[in-house]
């Protein structure tokens, strides 16, 4: 069965890469560092519809997507989680966190404004992040 991303995924965020469960997306907003994980799993909404194996196999995506924002970015903080009220498709965020961002300490949910990576920027991140990905 082919993998159907929601639309809004599609419009938000650019593709970097497949891993072994996740697509990786770099969400189109350049005042914070932020991937999404979607498990490559149609029909999901919530973490617990995941087996356990696969539980464990997005944390270990996670945390290399977490790792890899480290190294590009130099982040103070990282935050993980999974909301749904907007696109209920099961996605995980990974956003990395600066104490000089544009919304520190605040939440980057609904922060307003947000620029858009330019063309140049989004290749020069993806290709920086797909590199750091690699094992």
């Amino acid at each position: 069965m082919t993998f159907i991303l929601d639309p809004r995924l599609e419009t938000d965020s650019i593709f970097i890469c497949d891993l072994s469960l996740c697509q990786v997306r770099l969400e189109n907003v350049r005042n914070f560092p932020w991937l999404i994980l979607v498990p490559r799993i149609n029909n999901l909404t919530e973490v617990h519809q995941l087996s356990v194996e696969q539980q464990a196999q997005l944390i270990s995506e996670s945390s290399r997507c977490a790792q890899a924002l480290n190294q590009c970015f130099a982040l103070d903080k990282i935050n993980v989680g999974a909301l749904g009220n907007v696109v209920s498709q099961l996605h995980w965020h990974v956003v990395g966190r600066r104490t000089d961002d544009d919304a520190w300490p605040k939440p980057v949910w609904g922060f307003s404004p947000t620029d858009a990576w330019t063309p140049c920027e989004q290749q020069h991140w993806i290709s920086l992040i797909r590199s750091n990905l690699e094992y």
